[in-house]
């Protein structure tokens, strides 16, 4: 299980490290695809593997579930995870999520999250500020 937030910088070449605390969990493959609330979702190559075909049964559906298929099917890209501890995210993939130098790696259970630190901030903040309706919402599901 991913946990945690932590602050990392992009070098020159697009890597970005992961935290040291992911990275048996994640292995030495891993899948980076557009997320939602303009993020990136970095997910174990085994994980990824069941969230795609969890997105695929709506691929063929109404078009919100063609919609979601396709932007995260489509836009996903294997990396491999370096000596290091980086992995190279596609221009395309940073430039989705806007992500610049600064960015905020975000343990979510069983996916990782990146995102601009700036980007973080401004939804952290909203989040925390309407938590507690949030939490009233989601136990009347």
């Amino acid at each position: 299980m991913f946990i945690g937030e932590y602050r990392h910088t992009f070098d020159t070449k697009n890597r970005i490290s992961l935290p040291a605390k992911f990275r048996k969990e994640l292995g030495r493959s891993v899948v980076v695809t557009r997320g939602l609330d303009k993020c990136l979702f970095v997910y174990p190559k085994s994980a990824w593997k069941e969230e795609a075909s969890r997105i695929a049964r709506y691929s063929t559906g109404g078009a919100a579930g063609r919609g979601l298929a396709r932007l995260m099917l489509s836009g996903a890209s294997e990396a491999e995870v370096d000596t290091a501890g980086r992995i190279l995210v596609p221009d395309y993939l940073k430039s989705f999520a806007g992500l610049k130098e600064k960015s905020v790696v975000a343990g979510v259970s069983d996916r990782i999250e990146i995102w601009d630190e700036k980007m973080w901030q401004k939804y952290t903040t909203a989040i925390e500020r309407d938590a507690d309706a949030f939490a009233e919402k989601v136990s009347t599901v």
